[in-house]
């Protein structure tokens, strides 16, 4: 107990420091010390990787709480109750879960692991994982006000992220051992959970759960922006707006320009309207259902419950699935 209590406090540590060093970056961004001599690249990096920090910290910390919600206040027993027997109609409620949640795509991941914890399955818990950020309703007034009905863009989004996450549900659910797809530390986690559940009142084992997975979260968030924010810097944008004209390059550019940005699912529609009029609109479909499954900071995010080999499986499936979808998007528009 104390071995893990250790844990906790130096995870705890890290994201501290991690978050300060965040802090203090903002602090020399001021526009007071914007003119002390930092080359723009730094600059740069240090702008971008903050704005995805910021944008996505207030929807870690919801899902945050959802996640001890779930594993504290809600019985395990009601997800037995209230979904169907049928694998397949499991996932499909699981993936329409995301209507009532009006949580991007990081507040999913405390969430996902949650439900993983109360017993769900791994592949039910990815369907969820990847079908929330689209179909909650934030996205989706987003989108239409964006483009409207326009080229079947919001049609595109919708449908297509519902059909892609049930296809990629369905693919991990055929693997025999789905304990396997986690990382050996979340499983004993789950194990853990299990065997020896949290006892006392429900609202210090809130607070409990709420500072585990809070450490747990943090780390990666900051990670995983930095990482977003050094790409922005290296890679030029003007290399994947040249390509935006043709049918196949314009939806692979989108795409990673979407895996890049990393920006959250409730505004990106918002983000690639300026780029209407350059690409084509299956580009567009693909970057919005794309980015809003994976990208640079998810995988930080997700690199905290999954293995790599299932990351790297995950990334694949779901980028050629998108690719499949933006490219009929083309042909039939």
């Amino acid at each position: 107990m104390q071995t893990r209590a250790a844990r906790r406090t130096s995870a705890g540590v890290v994201a501290g420091v991690l978050i300060l060093l965040a802090l203090v970056a903002v602090h020399l961004l001021t526009p007071d010390a914007v003119g002390g001599g930092l080359p723009n690249a730094v600059r740069d990096f240090f702008t971008l990787s903050i704005s995805v920090l910021v944008e996505s910290l207030p929807f870690v910390f919801l899902g945050v709480l959802l996640s001890i919600l779930v594993q504290v206040w809600v019985p395990a027993s009601l997800f037995d109750r209230l979904l169907p027997r049928r694998p397949v109609l499991r996932r499909a409620a699981m993936s329409l879960l995301g209507v009532l949640l009006p949580v991007c795509e990081c507040g999913n991941v405390p969430l996902a692991r949650a439900l993983i914890i109360r017993g769900l399955t791994v592949s039910e818990s990815l369907t969820f994982l990847l079908a929330a950020p689209i179909l909650n309703p934030v996205t989706i007034v987003t989108t239409l006000q964006a483009f409207g009905w326009d080229h079947g863009i919001l049609v595109g989004r919708v449908v297509g992220g519902f059909l892609i996450a049930n296809l990629v549900g369905w693919l991990f659910s055929r693997h025999p051992r789905q304990h396997e797809l986690l990382t050996p530390r979340f499983e004993a986690s789950c194990r853990a959970h299990h065997d020896h559940p949290l006892q006392g009142r429900r609202l210090r084992r809130s607070v409990t759960g709420f500072a585990e997975e809070t450490s747990t979260m943090l780390p990666a968030l900051v990670i995983g922006s930095a990482i977003a924010g050094a790409i922005q810097v290296g890679v030029p944008r003007d290399v994947l707006l040249a390509l935006g004209s043709n049918p196949i390059w314009s939806v692979l550019a989108l795409m990673a320009l979407a895996f890049v940005i990393a920006i959250c699912s409730n505004v990106d529609a918002f983000f690639i309207l300026s780029f209407g009029s350059t690409f084509m609109p299956g580009g567009i479909v693909a970057f919005l259902t794309f980015g809003a499954m994976v990208d640079v900071k998810m995988l930080a995010l997700l690199r905290t419950t999954f293995t790599t080999a299932t990351l790297v499986r995950l990334t694949a499936i779901v980028g050629l699935a998108c690719l499949i979808l933006g490219f009929g998007v083309n042909l039939v528009g």
